[in-house]
């Protein structure tokens, strides 16, 4: 019974925890993905999980946490055993993105952090005038981050394009960190 090369009974779930700041479009992403449809959100204030299946024997839990000013103090705890970071960006909102650029660095740099992939996602494309993902990879100076693996994709919550594109590249960033 159970020898040293024993496995473990069940594998664990992968986390998932999805930030961004508020009004990002996090918990639209997050219901768009668990029940393919817009349901109408307010700001977040905590979180929210669910168990999403990417594929027919990849699925993870999703954290997706609040964004608000006051809530981002408190991100640190939710980071502890986080397999892959989905940062969100509100792509047609340039004058936040200096905030989101801080507060990806401050995020990457917490120590539960260290080497774990992320997806950035550039949400709201389907907005006039949204910056595309390229230019976003510059300004969120992405290319900083040589340290782990990590992706950029460009989506819309409110018309869900980008999103299965934005679940593979989670699937493939765990593959990663499970397979190095």
């Amino acid at each position: 019974m159970g020898g040293q090369n024993s496995k473990p009974l069940h594998k664990k779930q992968p986390r998932v925890v999805m930030m961004g700041l508020d009004y990002s479009g996090k918990s639209t992403i997050l219901y768009k993905l668990k029940i393919n449809q817009l349901v109408e959100t307010f700001p977040t204030v905590g979180f929210n999980v669910e168990h999403i299946e990417m594929s027919k024997n990849v699925s993870v839990t999703v954290w997706d946490v609040g964004g608000q000013d006051k809530l981002r103090p408190n991100w640190k705890e939710y980071l502890e055993d986080t397999d892959v970071l989905i940062f969100v960006v509100d792509s047609s909102d340039p004058d936040r993105l200096p905030d989101a650029t801080a507060e990806l660095l401050s995020i990457l740099n917490n120590e539960n952090m260290a080497g774990v992939p992320f997806l950035i996602l550039a949400n709201k494309q389907d907005i006039t005038d949204a910056l595309p993902a390229k230019e976003l990879k510059h300004i969120l100076k992405l290319e900083n981050y040589d340290d782990r693996p990590w992706e950029i994709q460009s989506c819309s919550a409110y018309t869900g394009e980008g999103l299965a594109e934005a679940m593979n590249a989670v699937a493939s960033l765990l593959k990663r960190v499970q397979n190095p």
